[in-house]
């Protein structure tokens, strides 16, 4: 299974009150993220974590989640390589293959949303983070921070149900024309 997720801040005293999340101590936070990664990830499942992953000892909870994480950077993932080691790849930016149902759409992965993005005209999709829930999608885009998302990753049948809505509310926009792509499926286009 392929999993997304953002922002969850292993280790950021602050982010707490910041991002008004219900833990009381960075501790108790960082038990509940893990347990609640652990309980949805398996071993063999890859998830992509669109940066600020922790506010330091980066290789120590990435050592304690289950699957393998692709890390794209955020503003918090200053690290060590012994840290990066941790991680089966670390980078600003990022594309994945999507295989669902109706196509295989890229995704666009970076920590930072972005208003257009490579080829978002014929269908890609972004997802992103940072915003924590506090940046509406735009498009076929978007956040997939722990903050929004219930405290927990984001599986692709999840992302690709999440397009559909948001294809079907692009399509309702008068600033948008459907347009026919070589997947076969039909996006909605800006005019």
């Amino acid at each position: 299974m392929i999993w997304f997720t953002a922002d969850t801040h292993f280790d950021h005293d602050k982010i707490i009150l910041y991002a008004k999340r219900p833990w009381k101590t960075t501790e108790e936070m960082n038990e509940a993220l893990i347990e609640n990664w652990n309980g949805v990830v398996k071993k063999g499942d890859v998830v992509y974590h669109l940066g600020d992953f922790a506010f330091r000892r980066h290789g120590y909870f990435a050592e304690r989640l289950h699957g393998s994480i692709v890390l794209v950077e955020g503003s918090h993932d200053n690290m060590t390589g012994r840290d990066k080691k941790a991680f089966t790849m670390v980078g600003p930016r990022h594309t994945v293959k999507a295989n669902v149902e109706y196509g295989t759409p890229d995704i666009i992965l970076s920590h930072y949303a972005m208003r257009v993005w490579p080829k978002s005209h014929y269908g890609t999709w972004h997802l992103y983070g940072h915003s924590h829930g506090n940046l509406p999608s735009l498009g076929l885009s978007f956040d997939v921070g722990i903050d929004p998302m219930g405290y927990l990753p984001v599986s692709l049948p999840q992302v690709a149900l999440k397009m559909v809505d948001l294809q079907y509310d692009a399509q309702q926009d008068p600033r948008y024309t459907k347009v026919q792509t070589e997947g076969g499926y039909d996006v909605p286009r800006q005019t």
